[in-house]
């Protein structure tokens, strides 16, 4: 293996979409026939714009040409609270690693490269959610789960 992690610019806008749009199909059980046409419409819209005004960061690996992995995260801001004064949050995802890379600490070397970054722009409040698959690699970062928040369906 020759791989080469590499941190997203707009120039890579394409690969972006269309692993965002593999790792949604996969996510959640969508087979091909699903129209996913809106989905990569707007994830297309939304790299191109929070790339340029660093509300997101991405990591792309490839093992020479071929693209075999990616991770990302979002910032956002909520108010202020006593343990999140400046109110930052981040929030990982688009972890994907091909079926063939799998279990060689691609994951594990993304999510700490997006960790470190993150912790470069003083944010400590990280989430995430995490597939069944996902689960062990971010109990083994340190991730727990928390079951105390709630959302309206």
């Amino acid at each position: 293996m020759n791989l080469k992690y590499k941190k997203a610019t707009i120039e890579d806008l394409d690969i972006l979409t269309k692993t965002r749009i593999e790792v949604l199909r996969a996510a959640n059980k969508l087979s091909n026939d699903i129209n996913m046409d809106e989905v990569k419409m707007m994830t297309y819209k939304y790299y191109k714009k929070a790339l340029c005004d660093g509300t997101h960061i991405a990591y792309l690996i490839f093992d020479g040409n071929k693209f075999v992995g990616s991770g990302g995260v979002s910032f956002f801001q909520v108010m202020p609270t006593y343990h999140n004064p400046n109110g930052y949050k981040a929030y990982i995802m688009n972890m994907y690693t091909n079926i063939n890379y799998r279990r060689k600490g691609i994951a594990y070397k993304t999510l700490d490269m997006l960790i470190k970054d993150i912790k470069n722009k003083g944010i400590t409040s990280i989430s995430l959610e995490a597939t069944e698959m996902g689960r062990p690699l971010y109990k083994k970062y340190g991730f727990i789960s928390m079951n105390n928040e709630m959302e309206l369906l």
